[in-house]
């Protein structure tokens, strides 16, 4: 379905939300007034209103409008307020000698009568008894405090960083749901067993594993494996001795000792093993 569709985000490069933008036309850069259940909060137009094709589920919020002075800085002043009681919050948590460590706070403002709502997201090893914590912790932020323990994953996505690839983490990006990941994803990809060197920010195996694994079977399927006879369409034969799964293509070495790559639409198998297991998913198919 064809609709016009904005993006904002609210931290920098931070995940992006989709808006309906109304009558309105807005430019990359400009704040923006971004609908939530707890109000209207601040956000920043990454994606210029446009007509596109949009999957999504459900309706898309309606943009209120642009962001006033006055939002903007009550959205200043939200950031300094919980700028503030992130560092308070760790001081009082290292006194008390605890194992855990504060990766975000978010707070939201209530009647007088129940003063405001402040959630402090943390990671620890094990569970934490925090009894005594939380009446410290209440009396220095004057609030109700909620303490939340999350996961590696969901700490680095409110982090952020720089994966390997040199790129915004994916978590804090794009990607909305985690999928389990296992070495067995690692191994046909070809990448080593060393987990140290396949884990992401989080320290977990990296979400791009899961979501590349398709195109490797895809590949894997029509490629000949490792030391099979192939020819190609230059008439010379050889052995294959690489895979490029990104290129498409085939490494050969040749019966004079030298090493080309070929894509993989040229390449015609010899072996016989091979051309009957061919005819067999054919079969199959």
């Amino acid at each position: 379905m064809t609709r016009r569709v904005m993006a904002v985000a609210f931290e920098r490069y931070g995940q992006l939300h989709y808006l309906d933008p109304g009558p309105r036309d807005y430019a990359v850069g400009d704040w923006v007034r971004y609908p939530t259940a707890d109000g209207v909060e601040v956000a920043q137009c990454v994606w210029a209103p446009e007509e596109t094709h949009f999957d999504g589920d459900g309706e898309l919020p309606v943009c209120p409008g642009p962001a006033s002075q006055a939002d903007l800085d009550r959205d200043r002043a939200n950031r300094q307020v919980r700028a503030d009681a992130e560092r308070i919050a760790r001081d009082i948590i290292a006194n008390h000698g605890l194992p855990m460590k504060v990766v975000g706070v978010d707070f939201v403002d209530q009647s007088r009568e129940f003063h405001r709502l402040m959630a402090i997201y943390y990671t620890a090893p094990h569970r934490v008894d925090f009894r005594q914590l939380l009446g410290d912790l209440a009396r220095a932020l004057d609030a109700r405090i909620d303490l939340r323990q999350i996961g590696a994953r969901d700490a680095a996505r409110i982090i952020g960083g720089v994966g390997q690839c040199g790129r915004e983490l994916c978590c804090t990006t794009f990607l909305t749901d985690f999928e389990p990941v296992s070495m067995r994803l690692a191994r046909v990809q070809g990448l080593p067993a060393n987990p140290l060197q396949i884990s992401g920010a989080c320290g977990r195996l990296m979400c791009c594993l899961k979501y590349e694994h398709p195109l490797y079977i895809e590949y894997l399927q029509k490629a000949p494996s490792i030391g099979e006879q192939v020819e190609t369409t230059g008439g010379d034969g050889g052995v294959v001795v690489g895979h490029d799964v990104p290129s498409n293509a085939v490494t050969v070495r040749q019966p004079g000792g030298e090493i080309v790559r070929c894509p993989l639409e040229s390449v015609c198998v010899t072996s016989r093993a091979r051309r009957e297991r061919v005819a067999g998913r054919a079969a199959d198919e």
